[in-house]
């Protein structure tokens, strides 16, 4: 193999490890968003769980991060506005990222 190909396959690896961290904190921070909205619905134990994977699977409808969110605007109503969602949204990107690294 030249150096080329060495570097290039070292390219393709970092992209694909890469794509997985990212693929990975996206499903955790679907999942603290789930945790967190089945506390503002008062779910506990079991359903609260439940519906937290709920959310993580609501991702899977469309690329982006617009239907989690329409998701979550959905089923809380009232208990939060479209501000504090995006802002948890954001917030938990950043845990989540912070718990993969940490993981690795």
């Amino acid at each position: 193999m030249t150096t080329f190909d060495d570097r290039e396959h070292a390219f393709e690896s970092k992209f694909a490890h890469d794509a997985e961290l990212r693929f990975k904190a996206e499903a955790r921070r679907n999942r603290l968003l789930g945790e967190w909205a089945a506390e503002l619905l008062g779910k506990t134990g079991d359903d609260a769980r439940t519906y937290a994977l709920t959310v993580v699977t609501s991702d899977f409808e469309e690329p982006g991060e617009e239907d989690v969110f329409r998701k979550l605007r959905a089923d809380l109503g009232d208990r939060a506005d479209e501000q504090t969602i995006r802002n948890k949204m954001a917030e938990l990107r950043g845990v989540a990222r912070q718990q993969i690294a940490e993981e690795i």
